[in-house]
């Protein structure tokens, strides 16, 4: 795998296979002298990016040293190591968790002496642009929030051979870790936190910005359960048609939390699709399972798009119908029957953690209804029944009266002759 030149990488990864025991310093010098020989033999055909330029890593394989496979599981160590070397400012402490799109690490920010999150672009992503452009839109989407319940923004800016994004450190964990470690929350927790999330998702939305990555792992708790929403990776001006333009048609978003029309990438992406995931993360924490699963992503999107949801107070069945019913509108398939803002949404949560119904769900389950009974129930056709027959217009009628004649002429006949 092609690796950015950096001796310092370089030095590290030659350190650590010694220290593993899979080369001796002689093979590492052998290595390193073939390396200079490769960058000699480009310079002098003045070619300084031919390909076969060669890293410390691809010559060790290509020796016969190493594997991949030992080269890969080397890396992030590498990584980690190089970065506490070269982010100017700060002391990396510790590595607090990695993913396919960063590393984030605890750190001192030694002007400050304060504790602090930096986030770290991996080196195979700082030649894209658009992974490049999307981290520091991260940054400046996060400065221009300052909520209690949103994870600060502090900088962002180039380090050596990769980019850094500085947050507010959070002591404490996400509502994932909670999830996986302790099992569903009870309700009455889940919704002091949800109310927390609302309130940033609030305070976001009024500020033009939709998350469209709201989920438990992106929810950090503090020490004294004050819920944090963190990572605007995802967050996206709602005014930015530009970047509307470009990811149409494309699903961004977390599979169990995504939204129907994020699925089917829709341009006019908005609020609403952050208050479908909130009900999805709600959901998993009360019920300890996701809304919907499947044995792959695309299964599970599938899902969103056409399974109906079952009810939380279903499976779980301690928890009040309320809260079963904010679920479920924040989660109609269709946006127009969900919360129209976040507000509306706090004003049935701060409802139902006082033990009372939730007005605005109680509103829209009526009109969904009516609008239901009234596509249902297309235009009435006036069927017209058959009239009763005037009774002197019936043949039965002067049967009735021709016989009754008959009987009486019959019984004169007979006085008459005597009978």
């Amino acid at each position: 795998m092609p690796e950015n030149n950096q001796p310092s990488s370089d030095t590290l990864l030659g350190k650590l296979v010694v220290e593993r025991g899979l080369a001796t310093h002689d093979d590492i010098n052998l290595c390193l002298r073939k390396q200079n020989d490769i960058s000699l033999e480009s310079s002098a055909a003045g070619d300084s990016d031919a390909p076969n330029q060669r890293s410390l890593a691809q010559v060790l394989v290509e020796e016969g040293i190493v594997t991949q496979k030992q080269i890969e599981r080397l890396r992030p160590e590498v990584e980690e190591q190089s970065n506490k070397r070269q982010i100017p400012g700060y002391q990396i402490l510790e590595r607090l968790g990695a993913g396919a799109m960063a590393t984030v690490y605890k750190a001192r920010q030694l002007s400050l002496d304060r504790m602090v999150a930096v986030k770290v672009l991996p080196r195979k992503h700082t030649n894209n642009k658009d992974f490049v452009s999307r981290f520091y839109a991260e940054g400046k989407a996060a400065a221009k929030l300052n909520h209690p319940n949103i994870v600060g923004a502090l900088d962002v800016f180039p380090a050596g051979d990769t980019h850094c994004f500085v947050m507010e450190y959070v002591e404490g964990r996400s509502v994932y870790e909670d999830i996986s470690e302790k099992g569903p929350y009870e309700e009455a927790d889940a919704l002091k936190l949800v109310i927390d999330v609302a309130r940033a998702l609030e305070h976001a939305h009024k500020a033009g910005f939709i998350h469209r990555d709201v989920k438990p792992k992106n929810i950090m708790l503090t020490t004294d359960d004050t819920a944090k929403l963190a990572d605007m990776g995802l967050a996206r001006a709602v005014s930015d048609r530009e970047a509307a333009e470009a990811e149409a048609g494309k699903a961004f978003g977390t599979p169990y939390y995504i939204s129907p029309e994020q699925i089917k990438g829709e341009m006019d992406v908005d609020k609403r699709a952050d208050i479908y995931s909130l009900g999805c993360t709600l959901y998993h924490m009360v019920t300890g399972r996701v809304p919907f699963d499947g044995p792959n992503p695309s299964a599970v999107m599938r899902k969103h798009l056409t399974t109906e949801l079952t009810p939380v107070d279903h499976i779980n069945p301690r928890l009040t119908r309320g809260l079963a019913e904010i679920i479920e509108v924040c989660m109609a398939k269709n946006r127009r029957q969900r919360y129209g803002s976040a507000g509306d949404l706090l004003q049935d949560l701060e409802a139902v953690a006082k033990g009372e119904p939730p007005p605005m769900a109680r509103k829209k389950f009526d009109l969904n209804q009516l609008s239901a009974l009234d596509q249902s129930s297309g235009p009435m056709e006036i069927v017209s029944l058959p009239q009763p027959e005037p009774l002197v217009e019936s043949p039965l009628f002067w049967i009735a009266v021709i016989g009754w004649l008959l009987t009486v002429i019959l019984i004169v006949v007979l006085l008459l002759v005597g009978f």
